[in-house]
């Protein structure tokens, strides 16, 4: 359904849209900057290395955030004119979008513990079904969601608002998800902790570090980045569906409060989920690199010591 209309009750509507609008195409911003950014390093740490079922990952998830992106502009930019269909497309492609891309990092991290974890079967069985769990709780509770919300376009003093609206209470349906989430990021953000520690007291018994330990902290490193990410993103999330917000959707100090949590679900889903891969590949292109200068050094070194050994011979 279409609304038209030029009342100026609508005018807190308009201002709280065009604000959150400017934080959406900032973010969209973002998210092209960081792929030019780093296309080199994915250019020689991906694409230019055996395909494996990480690179694919990766590539899905940078790629799906310029859709992701796009998308977000179409829905929220209140000078682009959409229908009724449109909206209620793009509303529910980046609903499951979302959630997709969440499983595609979920698997990341699973493959990333059962590393650390030195491919044990059991860890590898319990989190598949622990991350199957969750995601499929959470498509369930998103599926409800969705079932009560309905689209509609409102043409209010000639911008183009899109509004969704829900039948009943749907706090807790939009929150469990990301509760479920958080859930399974504290449990493996436990998991990545304690066998961190484990690997580095097992160096410090023996009294060295080395390629083990190094591998240990850039693997924590990478993680700690992106839970403290995801952290934010969630109190942003499960205050944006409390009573505060929800009394006042339309208000500019609601605008401003969803145009920041688009900022970070952004930079948390698209810009720091992939350096999960990136970081990981970096070190060991570096780790070769060294491996290859060494091994340089010592065959200029053999030579030489030839070179000395025949000249004292002649």
């Amino acid at each position: 359904m279409t609304l038209v209309s030029n009342e100026p009750s609508w005018w807190p509507t308009v201002s709280s849209n065009r604000v959150a609008s400017y934080f959406i195409v900032a973010s969209s911003a973002g998210v092209i900057y960081d792929l030019v950014l780093t296309l080199g390093q994915e250019i020689e740490l991906v694409w230019m290395q055996p395909w494996s079922l990480m690179s694919i990952l990766y590539l899905s998830v940078r790629y799906l955030g310029i859709v992701y992106s796009i998308m977000q502009i179409f829905d929220s930019v209140p000078t682009i004119s959409i229908t009724d269909v449109v909206s209620h497309i793009i509303y529910n492609a980046i609903i499951w979008m979302t959630l997709a891309v969440n499983v595609m990092l979920g698997a990341i991290t699973m493959t990333r513990l059962y590393a650390m974890y030195q491919r044990s079967r059991k860890i590898l069985i319990f989190l598949l079904v622990t991350l199957l769990a969750v995601n499929t709780s959470s498509g369930v509770f998103l599926a409800i969601g969705m079932n009560r919300a309905s689209e509609e376009v409102l043409i209010l003093f000639g911008t183009y608002q899109c509004a969704v609206r829900y039948e009943g209470d749907v706090r807790i349906l939009k929150s469990m998800p990301w509760i479920l989430t958080t859930a399974w990021e504290i449990l493996a953000l436990c998991l990545a902790a304690w066998i961190a520690v484990h690997h580095f007291r097992d160096l410090q018994r023996h009294s060295a570090r080395g390629i083990i330990g190094d591998f240990v902290t850039v693997l924590m490193k990478s993680h700690l980045n992106y839970f403290s990410s995801f952290v934010v993103v969630s109190f942003f999330w499960l205050g944006e569906v409390s009573p505060t917000f929800t009394a006042d959707p339309f208000s500019l100090k609601t605008g401003v409060y969803r145009g920041f949590l688009q900022i970070i679900l952004v930079v948390q889903l698209f810009v720091v989920g992939p350096r999960l891969i990136l970081s990981v590949r970096r070190y060991r292109a570096e780790l070769m690199a060294y491996s290859d200068e060494e091994t340089g050094i010592v065959s200029i070194a053999l030579q030489e010591r030839g070179h000395v050994s025949t000249t004292s011979s002649l």
